[in-house]
């Protein structure tokens, strides 16, 4: 392979990712077919409702899925290496070093009876990255540090519980970060804060990310939080991808329904935020039995006869893509 194709290569790559969560009451078909890739530092956002199946995505690249649930096809493919054949040692080797992820409740991430200074020198210690005490602690203060933790020498030796939920979620941050991994995955991380403390965690992300080098995916419910972080935005909805894009590109031209459904519950700036916000109407497809056809078409208002009986291929130019029948060419106007 040539230099110029590996520069070219994505540091992250998910093609064909199939899971299925095999309960008693059937097959639980939660994600179907998704195709995304993460470049070296770039900065991803996957945006939908519960349900659609973000963080089982994120589970399933890092190998985490709870039982019932397995990958049933597909590749993850991260630095030219497929995950998914991977040994359950080499994964554990991995996660932590290479990928990190940052969980959405910090209080039931971060262990009570250790400090938190502890739990970051543990991670270190895990992955070998520091041998001496005195070392270790010292890359911990320093990525406490990092995150804005004030005083970190002395929050060192604090408690969970002894944190506000912003500090906690700073912590895992630190945490995530000590062992400087290629990819952070960051799973809801400030959806129990309030809005001041979010702006301030998504703000510690995207310097982190600077100095740091590391590529994100940033997982959310919430367009608006993406809107100011990522350079690309992937929007999923039952399981699929309903649309890809650079991020200005999609809140100027969002291509999908589902999409355009999720910009009208933003509330609007300066005098237009009096307006009524517009609920997509309906509830997410029962994915023990999953349409055959678009996953969005009983709550679109566009659907055609096709959206029921066909699944949408993808149609778009360049980075910019959508899976929905309405951009075929030959569709009715």
């Amino acid at each position: 392979m040539s230099a110029v194709t590996e520069a070219a290569a994505p540091l992250l790559d998910v093609k064909g990712l199939n899971v299925s969560f095999f309960t008693h009451v059937g097959e639980v078909r939660a994600i179907r077919g998704v195709d995304f890739h993460v470049n070296a530092r770039e900065t991803v956002g996957i945006v939908g409702e519960s349900g659609s199946g973000k963080s089982v995505t994120s589970l399933a690249i890092l190998r985490l899925l709870p039982y019932p649930g397995r990958v049933t096809s597909g590749g993850v493919t991260f630095r030219g290496e497929d995950l998914l054949q991977k040994s359950a040692g080499a994964m554990r080797a991995l996660r932590g070093d290479e990928i990190s992820m940052v969980f959405q409740d910090p209080m039931t991430s971060l262990n009570p009876v250790f400090t938190i200074g502890e739990q970051i020198v543990e991670a270190l210690a895990v992955h070998k990255k520091k041998k001496g005490a005195r070392e270790a602690r010292a890359k911990a203060i320093e990525m406490l540090n990092l995150v804005g933790i004030p005083d970190a020498a002395s929050r060192f030796g604090a408690y969970p519980h002894e944190f506000s939920g912003g500090m906690r979620q700073r912590a895992m941050i630190a945490m995530a970060l000590v062992c400087e991994p290629s990819l952070l995955i960051a799973d809801e991380p400030t959806t129990a804060l309030d809005v001041t403390i979010q702006a301030q965690i998504l703000e510690v992300m995207k310097d982190l990310r600077e100095k740091t080098g590391a590529s994100v995916i940033l997982i959310t419910h919430d367009l608006a939080v993406v809107s100011e972080t990522c350079s690309r935005i992937i929007v999923m909805y039952g399981g699929q991808v309903m649309e890809e894009a650079p991020t200005r590109e999609l809140f100027e031209n969002p291509l999908h329904p589902y999409t355009r459904g999720l910009m009208r519950c933003i509330p609007a700036q300066g005098g237009a935020a009096r307006e009524r916000l517009v609920p997509i109407p309906g509830t997410p497809p029962d994915l023990l039995k999953p349409p055959a056809g678009c996953p969005f078409v009983e709550r679109c208002g566009e659907a055609m006869r096709i959206c029921l009986a066909s699944r949408p291929v993808f149609y778009g130019e360049g980075r910019h893509r959508a899976a929905c029948w309405r951009l075929d060419p030959e569709a009715p106007r």
